[in-house]
């Protein structure tokens, strides 16, 4: 599945933002263990400045000597779940988008290799609550995509988000999580499930724990 998934992201032409503002690169890995492919994630601990204790990719702000964005994204994650440059394979790059920080962010999507599995990760305390391992057939199922209200500007307004246990992964990080699934997972051979236009209505489920209060 890793190398149908490297061949979608290499035909994709992913959206291009012009420079705009702060930059910033993150890492989408993907990681097989125990037969399963997964993508991995962080919980931000309660240390950090913004959005305290939810879902992220490892990433980070560029900085001046740092070649580029894939030199970024590779340099936060070591920095933050201690994940070697030299153990990923970088096989694409999805859209660019800006965040409501104002953050233009490039994502990249990399393998690790399956040699180290299970990979020992090493979290930045100050930064890292957890190390999430979230299996792509879990993204995959209808029933985990999931819609609930947040307040913005003294208003509730609807977001969505995919729900993994007691967390659940919106903003922009669920963004470029449907954008790596509608690129370059949904519609492969083997794929049973599929991502409907519109997600189930969360109105009956329990609340997810860390949800925040205000959308990223």
């Amino acid at each position: 599945m890793i190398e149908a998934i490297a061949a979608r992201l290499a035909a994709y032409q992913p959206s291009v933002i012009e420079p705009v503002g702060a930059r910033a690169a993150v890492l989408l890995p993907l990681y097989q263990r125990d037969g399963e492919l997964r993508v991995v994630l962080t919980k931000r601990s309660e240390t950090v400045a913004n959005h305290k204790g939810e879902i992220s990719f490892p990433g980070g702000a560029v900085e001046e000597h740092d070649a580029d964005s894939i030199a970024t994204a590779l340099r936060e994650a070591e920095e933050e779940i201690g994940l070697a440059p030299g153990h990923v394979r970088i096989i694409g790059r999805l859209d660019d988008l800006i965040t409501i920080s104002d953050y233009h962010v490039t994502a990249h999507v990399g393998v690790i290799e399956t040699t180290r599995s299970p990979y020992i990760w090493r979290p930045q305390a100050h930064e890292v609550a957890e190390v999430i391992e979230v299996p792509i057939a879990h993204l995959l199922d209808v029933a985990n995509l999931i819609e609930f209200p947040v307040q913005r500007n003294g208003e509730t307004v609807t977001r969505e988000g995919y729900r993994f246990g007691e967390h659940v992964i919106w903003g922009a990080t669920g963004r470029m999580l449907r954008n790596f699934l509608e690129a370059a997972v949904i519609g492969l051979d083997g794929t049973v499930f599929d991502v409907p236009d519109e997600p189930s209505s969360s109105v009956n489920a329990p609340p997810a724990a860390g949800l925040p209060g205000t959308p990223a």
